[in-house]
């Protein structure tokens, strides 16, 4: 169900405006096309100087901004490894299709792709031939031979001249060694509408060649990376998670580190002196965790989230600016509890620093792709001239924020673009 963008008017609602970190008493707020208008008093029918308008009965109900997932994979979240890695591309776009409606039914109508072929996705969404949320771009990660992105067989070392693998053939990874090889990797990317570049600086989990502790990439060739999208205006986010792999990627300019779960004091230090951003996840060894389908890679993954709770600490030990992301992969059940992780963040943080990094804070990283920015506007927040993306919630997340990981019941009315995705308040017509 979708109503198109016209005007709306969210009668006697509580506002958490993104930033605030206290509601509003009852107020109406106005939303004309696809950003919020007014936000105050309640608005009497004059008001509306005649213009036809629908109105929704928010009852003393808590309207809130959108939420915005800072490492989201819109074409591998809800597949499994093996089918990301041999399926046919169109079944891998029609089934991200059909998790791009559920991820914006689940409240998320803003995600940062951190890698993955999610452009026509992007643009099926945009055109509104699929309901989703505002992707980000990232396009194929960037990554060396032996890297995170290289999920190669072993039959198909060496490469043979011209030769792509599957994963490079959909638009998933982009294996390139060199300077010249990374540059041309970004620029193409960049060709295609990335609004960020994702390359691999570390080790991963679920790659099969790469211990958790290898750095990747020489400085020359992430410094490359990083020319590269600052000639247009934008920036480079980096998988690590060793002090080695982050130090080294900070120097060569990178704006944003992704995971970083192995972090020690002086590499949070330089984190907080750059104004390098920290994509952290709530990575815990839970009922919510991936499950890696070897025992090398739950190896793996038992030494990350080991270090999970120690980098939040340093998070807040050194001020470092920290971004929330789910980065759920290769299982749509995990998919499904995409607010379980977010609630999970009250075990470092209060609840309204929670909805407060998922909303504002997660939209000013949004906003470090500049003139890449595929959505221009103030995202993230309730305020006149903002994008009209609106959760109504029956209820108070800030003094009960597991309402978000049930959101099937608690989100009543879902609002992206200032048009309606969802609606099951009482009485609606």
């Amino acid at each position: 169900m979708s109503v198109e963008p016209g005007i709306t008017v969210f009668r006697g609602v509580r506002v958490f405006d993104g930033r605030t970190p206290a509601l509003t008493g009852p107020s109406d707020v106005v939303v004309h096309g696809a950003t919020i208008e007014s936000v105050g008093p309640a608005v009497a029918e004059p008001g509306l100087e005649g213009r036809q308008a629908r109105v929704i009965d928010g009852g003393g109900r808590v309207l809130m901004p959108g939420l915005i997932d800072a490492h989201w994979h819109a074409t591998f979240a809800a597949v499994s490894v093996q089918v990301a890695l041999t399926a046919d591309p169109g079944y891998l776009h029609l089934s991200a299709g059909r998790e791009a409606e559920r991820t914006l039914l689940r409240g998320f109508t803003s995600v940062r792709d951190a890698g993955g072929p999610a452009f026509a996705l992007q643009r099926a969404i945009d055109e509104g031939v699929v309901a989703g949320p505002r992707i980000y771009p990232s396009g194929a990660f960037i990554s060396q031979t032996a890297g995170h992105g290289d999920f190669r067989l072993r039959h198909e070392v060496p490469r043979a001249c011209g030769t792509l693998s599957h994963g490079e053939v959909i638009g998933a990874s982009a294996i390139a060694d060199g300077v010249d090889q990374v540059l041309r990797a970004v620029r193409e990317q960049l060709l295609l509408g990335a609004s960020q570049i994702k390359v691999m600086a570390g080790g991963g989990i679920a790659s099969p060649y790469d211990p958790i502790d290898v750095t990747q990439y020489t400085e020359a060739e992430l410094r490359a990376a990083v020319e590269a999208a600052e000639d247009w205006g934008t920036y480079v986010m980096v998988h690590a998670y060793t002090p080695r792999a982050i130090s080294k990627s900070i120097r060569a300019g990178v704006r944003c580190i992704e995971h970083g779960q192995l972090a020690d004091d002086p590499t949070a230090e330089l984190l907080a002196e750059t104004g390098t951003w920290w994509s952290l996840q709530p990575f815990l060894d839970d009922e919510d965790a991936y499950q890696p389908p070897d025992p090398a890679a739950r190896a793996k993954q038992l030494q990350v989230t080991a270090g999970t709770d120690h980098s939040y600490q340093l998070v807040r030990k050194h001020g470092v600016k920290v971004a929330w992301g789910s980065d759920i992969l290769f299982d749509p059940a995990l998919a499904s509890r995409q607010g379980r992780q977010l609630v999970k963040m009250t075990r470092w943080y209060t609840p309204v620093e929670v909805l407060v990094s998922a909303t504002s804070g997660n939209a000013d990283l949004l906003a470090l792709s500049g003139p890449r920015n595929p959505y221009p506007g103030r995202l993230g927040v309730i305020e006149p001239g903002a994008l009209a993306d609106l959760l109504l919630v029956d209820g108070d997340p800030i003094t009960n924020i597991d309402l978000l990981a049930d959101p099937d019941r608690s989100l009543l009315v879902v609002m992206k673009d200032g048009r309606i995705h969802k609606d099951t308040t009482p009485g609606k017509d």
